[in-house]
């Protein structure tokens, strides 16, 4: 899944682990701005090849849900110039999933996030907890 970037092609470059990382990080740094809560990045790369991460992130209304996904779609378009592959959940605004190809950003309100607990589904891969790093760094 992690090919190098395709120099030819129109579709959206699938980025080595490093770039995904870097994409992942941006997009979490993105949602934090927009005020979303517990966030946290799955690294799934070993686990899966849906993804070679998952940034996971709660948003408290419907409203704050859809404007974290509309700036994480903002940001992503102006650092790396390419929309998401897929979108879905935004009629909805409860769980909006952006698909990046190897990066995928999952808003979801907090009764929807207990719910689904991706992260339990997901147990075995490597979690990143976005607000702890964060302190780390800048304590």
């Amino acid at each position: 899944m992690n090919h190098q970037l395709n120099q030819n092609s129109t579709s959206i470059p699938t980025p080595t682990v490093a770039a995904a990382e870097k994409l992942a990080w941006h997009i979490a740094h993105t949602a934090d701005h927009y005020k979303a809560g517990d966030i946290v990045l799955l690294e799934v790369v070993e686990v899966s090849y849906l993804a070679d991460y998952f940034v996971i992130a709660s948003g408290y209304s419907r409203t704050q849900v859809k404007a974290i996904s509309d700036a994480i779609q903002t940001a992503v378009e102006k650092e790396y110039n390419y929309p998401p592959v897929r979108i879905e959940g935004e009629k909805e605004r409860n769980w909006i999933l952006l698909d990046y190809g190897d990066v995928i950003a999952h808003i979801l309100l907090p009764e929807e996030r207990e719910y689904y607990d991706i992260e339990a589904f997901w147990g075995h891969a490597k979690r990143i907890d976005f607000e702890t790093v964060q302190q780390t760094s800048t304590g």
